[in-house]
């Protein structure tokens, strides 16, 4: 790190935080833009949320996934579909890369499972070097639905039967909404079937309006991290039912 990193981080009121960015400059190789650019996106906070939202027995490992994503570079127009979103990420994916983790290469747009004869597929493939696990990662338009449950889990037990080496772990997802539900995702104990949910943002506030709602999000998420504590959930009911969505229409429901 140069003396002009170190003069970016000394203003960080967190330890922690310093210690965040600082690893991220050395195992990325980000020059002092990148790193500015880092911090005032609130990378740090943005993964404490996702950390939040994991628990003891969570699949899903911390400190890897974001809570919610940025992106704004995208440029997408009002009234967007999945396909408009899922172009827009590959078309920019070295920018999608660098705003979803250290570690994180692409494997494959719209990964194509037979399941008793029947075509599904999955939005987006990914591979993490150091987790050394596929990571499915599925987009969604609205708000965080209870059957893309049941759809993850599909795509995970494929992955795992088919398409995991032996050196790999098990296959890990991340379900991307435009709005998380997030008491919903944590009565669903997510990161127990090794599913992250997170938010994505197709433009970013300005600066106020940003600090402000990261603060809010963070702040809601140590307190349900906090009940999780002083009142351990009960196991989940198991008379709930998770369907599969077809992709065969282009309804917001997909």
């Amino acid at each position: 790190m140069s003396w002009s990193h170190i003069i970016e981080l000394l203003p960080l009121k967190s330890t922690d935080a310093q210690l965040y960015y600082a690893n991220e400059v050395i195992q990325r190789n980000l020059g002092v833009h990148d790193l500015r650019r880092q911090i005032s996106r609130k990378a740090y906070e943005r993964r404490e949320i996702a950390n939040a939202e994991l628990s003891k027995e969570s699949i899903v490992p911390f400190n890897i996934f974001k809570d919610p994503y940025l992106l704004d570079l995208f440029g997408l127009k009002e009234n967007f579909v999945e396909a408009d979103l899922e172009k827009a990420i590959l078309t920019e994916l070295e920018a999608f890369l660098l705003e979803f983790g250290h570690g994180f290469t692409f494997v494959e747009r719209q990964k194509r499972m037979i399941i008793d004869g029947e075509d599904i597929v999955l939005d987006l493939l990914f591979y993490h070097r150091m987790l050394r696990r596929l990571v499915a990662v599925e987009l969604k338009l609205g708000v965080f639905k209870a059957a893309y449950k049941g759809q993850m889990e599909l795509y995970l037990k494929w992955l795992d039967r088919y398409e995991r080496k032996e050196c790999e772990e098990t296959p890990i997802g991340i379900i991307l909404c435009a709005t998380a539900s997030r008491e919903k995702v944590e009565l669903l104990e997510m990161d127990k079937a090794g599913i992250a949910v997170a938010e994505y943002w197709t433009y970013l506030p300005p600066k106020a309006e940003f600090e402000t709602k990261i603060k809010t999000i963070l702040v809601e998420a140590r307190e349900r991290l906090e009940r999780r504590r002083v009142f351990p959930q009960r196991e989940t009911p198991k008379h709930l039912e998770y369907f599969y969505e077809s992709k065969d229409d282009n309804t917001e429901d997909q």
